[in-house]
């Protein structure tokens, strides 16, 4: 295992009746509170009056930003922050998924800039040090913004998703009541909690050495709960327990306990980034897709052991087989998981996507290098993964 230091900072309100302690966590930080959310499925599930009258009983002026797009754009993020900048914002409230919250850790960072461009910070790789504090309500298990330290944003004018990170975009304080995410659809639902999935699969398992066995079983619970927890809330979308359960399992796959100085370059993350970029498709939904290909080009001797401990231990795969038969049979797992469990469409080509754009798309995934993992991968390989998905 390698060295690591272990610190989150923030403060989790999980369950039904912990709104309440919402207007004490904005006053933390003062009366002025910029309210952003996306398409107004807040307005829909109640969660806005709510937010809406908490504020007025504790004397918060609330200004807002609605219209957070699904990959938040560069260019939302900056509008919210001019906002920040032109009111003396105290504090941003995110109410929403990933994708909100994402954009309030941009708008975030960006307010505090000379010129409140966003763009500059993700470009530059800043780690971001000196923010306004954020706080999150969320509504969505998928992205684990919700407790660490990054957003992704997108720049569709040059085809770019890119991650913006920083100990400053950790939110003070996060709300996380499973009710909230009752009006998912199914869809909505497969796809967040397979990013929930590749969150653990794709940041930490496949680790070798760089692990030890506690995690292991840490990260393997995560994955199972989102294999045994997503059926059901996609069947019963107002089942409690479910709902609890994928959306603690999102906190707790990016909050990094699982981390144990285990990351790696996120190769499928990478590579769907790209897709997301180009295509703007979901997220989630591009993870199914490229996962059980990527699996299946790093298969080797060496990697063969690991994929089949992931089908023993998260989906059941029996003991006995030889290392490079269980690989396969846990890879089948993963697939049947992705394309006939949660019902995704299961190649690029269902969702209108050829070829055109994937030496580009890869040779930006690998930033001039290769993505670090289980077995590194240069711009060919990922080519190459592409194509096994269309």
């Amino acid at each position: 295992m390698n060295d690591f230091i272990f610190h989150n900072p923030d403060k989790v309100y999980f369950g039904k009746g912990q709104m309440k302690n919402l207007p004490q966590e904005l006053l933390n930080f003062g009366k002025k509170v910029l309210l952003v959310y996306g398409g107004g499925s807040i307005k829909k599930n109640g969660l806005y009056d709510e937010i809406v009258s908490l504020a007025k009983s504790a004397d918060i002026k609330l200004f807002e930003l609605s219209g957070v797009e699904p990959n938040p754009r560069h260019t939302t993020v900056n509008k919210g922050a001019a906002v920040c900048k032109t009111e003396g914002i105290d504090v941003i409230l995110a109410a929403g998924g990933g994708s909100t919250i994402g954009c309030a850790k941009g708008i975030a960072a960006a307010a505090l800039t000379d010129n409140g461009d966003v763009w500059p910070l993700v470009l530059g790789g800043v780690w971001v040090t000196k923010a306004l504090p954020v706080v999150a309500i969320l509504t969505n298990a998928a992205t684990g913004s919700e407790m660490d330290a990054w957003a992704v944003i997108s720049n569709m004018n040059t085809n770019e998703k890119i991650g913006l990170g920083g100990s400053a975009l950790i939110p003070k304080a996060a709300f996380e009541n499973p009710e909230y995410s009752y009006s998912l659809p199914p869809y909505q639902t497969a796809c967040g909690a397979f990013d929930i999935f590749n969150h653990v699969l794709d940041n930490y398992y496949f680790a070798g050495d760089a692990t030890f066995d506690m995690l292991l079983e840490m990260q393997e619970a995560v994955m199972r709960t989102v294999v045994k927890w997503t059926p059901v809330a996609m069947k019963e979308p107002q089942n409690y327990e479910a709902r609890a359960n994928l959306m603690w399992a999102s906190s707790m796959a990016l909050n990094t306990i699982l981390d144990g100085g285990t990351v790696h370059g996120c190769a499928c993350h990478m590579m769907e980034h790209e897709l997301s970029a180009y295509y703007d498709i979901t997220h989630g939904h591009g993870l199914a897709i490229l996962t059980p290909r990527w699996l299946s080009y790093i298969s080797d001797e060496s990697t063969a052991p690991s994929i089949y401990r992931l089908g023993k231990k998260v989906f059941g795969v029996e003991e006995g087989l030889s290392a490079a038969k269980g690989a396969e049979r846990a890879i089948k797992a993963v697939s049947e998981f992705c394309f006939e469990t949660l019902g995704l469409k299961s190649t690029l080509t269902d969702l209108h996507i050829d070829n055109k754009h994937f030496r580009e798309m890869a040779e930006h995934a690998c930033q001039g290098g290769s993505i670090s993992g289980i077995r590194c991968r240069t711009a060919q390989d990922i080519e190459k993964i592409y194509e096994m998905c269309l």
